[in-house]
């Protein structure tokens, strides 16, 4: 989907492959959950090691292209790949035009360890990718720096790509990032960089217990990608394509019950805005819909903290917190300025910023119709920004579209919210998932925690 929709908090994705949603509610909450977890223990000091990365590692940058060499040729890892996954994805989207020589020396294997050396913030710089098979054929983005495992190296990769996300390396890195105009990270910090890992079997069954959250969170969001999918290929059947109208006229097989069939008219009429089943209205977007603009808040977090836990929105999702809540009941929200195209459904308590436009359908029994509504519009081809993407209230509020009589409204929201209260549920289960998963995970890289303690923390919530 072009789209991407969520309900609550957004989670950076932590599973190259996981970036979810599922069928079944968890009863347990996040605190319940972490409440499971037993006192931490000392380390068992005697089998853990603490030694350099390049003890382990051989430094590399990867290629640096001109745009015109992207879109064809052999795979690549991109900056985002980086940024976004513990994980590389399975599958790289992206290609670029290469040489045989710049696949051999900037190729992906298993184990290979990538960090963004370049960002605009110095908490985005270091952030690590770990490839977990190898990718024939592929190369990497020159600012990330690839580090490869040395032939006497025993680290585990899906280990050290947990460790490498943990908060003792991030802060590591955040100590010795260096900033001008952008943050940035070269070979000789790399050097002062450490890695705390026990025995190889161990490092497997650390690995193995936050893996197996991050598969289970992956698996909820590749069903709510599912759900979504459905209600809005139910929108475009309905009030896209009519097909119910050409079912009744004959055109087609009609796919509904008959007590559905026998609400849509059997003939579509001419309109100024186009063909519209009859007896059918036409309405644009901010006549069923109050469109404003979020605003900017006083108290700006990246982390919630103790003054901060009111998830605040920018055009991407959560993208921090502040002090106080904007709104009172659950909107739909879609980037203004930056990021277009992304609609997410927010719930208070939560704060939108000034990038974000945020719709309230004036019959809130329509919520899930203006939700799809909105999903339907191409608001790539409304951008009017020229240094940056920008979409004004007055251009999405003309949208239009055939507006149904109340009865079919009403059924079509019947049978969504089935499945949006599905994907609320999976969404707030990887959310109990993670919270597990980021409470578990520094004491686990540290040896402070007993693998039996962990493993029966996992099963209270699996």
């Amino acid at each position: 989907m072009s789209s991407e929709m969520q309900m609550g908090k957004e989670n950076s994705p932590h599973s190259g492959n996981a970036p979810a949603d599922e069928g079944m509610a968890l009863n347990a909450s996040s605190d319940k959950a972490c409440g499971a977890i037993p006192t931490v223990i000392a380390p068992y000091e005697a089998e853990w090691k603490t030694e350099s990365l390049i003890a382990h590692y051989d430094i590399r940058s990867g290629l640096s292209k001109p745009a015109k060499e992207f879109g064809l040729g052999y795979p690549f890892l991109t900056f985002k790949d980086v940024f976004y996954n513990f994980f590389a994805p399975e599958q790289l989207g992206d290609l670029v035009q290469s040489t045989d020589k710049e696949r051999e020396l900037s190729s992906v294997r298993r184990g290979d360890v990538f960090l963004t050396r370049t960002s605009e913030t110095m908490h985005e710089l270091g952030m690590s990718c770990v490839a977990l098979r190898d990718y024939p054929d592929a190369t990497f983005n020159g600012f990330c720096k690839r580090l490869r495992p040395k032939p006497d190296s025993d680290l585990v990769p899906e280990y050290v790509g947990y460790f490498l996300r943990g908060p003792s390396f991030r802060q590591a890195m955040l100590s010795m990032s260096t900033m001008s105009t952008r943050a940035s990270l070269n070979n000789e910090m790399i050097a002062r960089l450490e890695i705390t890992y026990p025995p190889k079997e161990m490092q497997s069954q650390i690995a193995a217990i936050l893996k197996s959250l991050d598969d289970r969170i992956a698996l909820l969001r590749e069903t709510n990608a599912t759900l979504e999918a459905m209600a809005q290929a139910l929108f475009k059947s309905w009030f896209v394509d009519f097909d119910p109208v050409h079912a009744n006229a004959g055109t087609q097989a009609a796919t509904l019950p008959p007590e559905l069939q026998t609400l849509f008219p059997v003939t579509l009429t001419k309109t100024p805005q186009g063909l519209v089943p009859e007896g059918w209205g036409v309405a644009c977007l901010n006549e069923i819909c109050q469109i404003a603009s979020g605003k900017r808040p006083e108290i700006r977090s990246d982390t919630e903290s103790e003054g901060a836990k009111v998830p605040l929105y920018g055009g991407a999702g959560v993208m921090g917190y502040t002090d106080k809540s904007l709104f009172n009941e659950k909107k739909i929200l879609t980037g203004r300025v930056g990021t277009l195209g992304k609609v997410h459904i927010a719930t208070p308590p939560f704060w939108a910023s000034d990038n974000v436009l945020v719709l309230t359908p004036k019959d809130q029994s329509n919520f899930y119709f203006s939700l799809n509504w909105l999903l339907a519009i191409d608001v790539h081809s409304l951008n009017r920004g020229s240094t940056q993407p920008l979409l004004t209230q007055k251009d999405l509020g003309a949208q239009q579209r055939a507006l149904p009589p109340n009865e079919i409204l009403i059924e079509f929201e019947y049978v969504v919210a089935e499945l949006y209260l599905k994907i609320q549920a999976n969404s707030q289960q990887a959310q109990t998932l993670a919270t597990l998963r980021d409470t578990l995970l520094p004491r686990l890289i540290s040896g402070q925690l007993r693998l039996p303690d962990a493993e029966a923390a996992l099963a209270e919530v699996v």
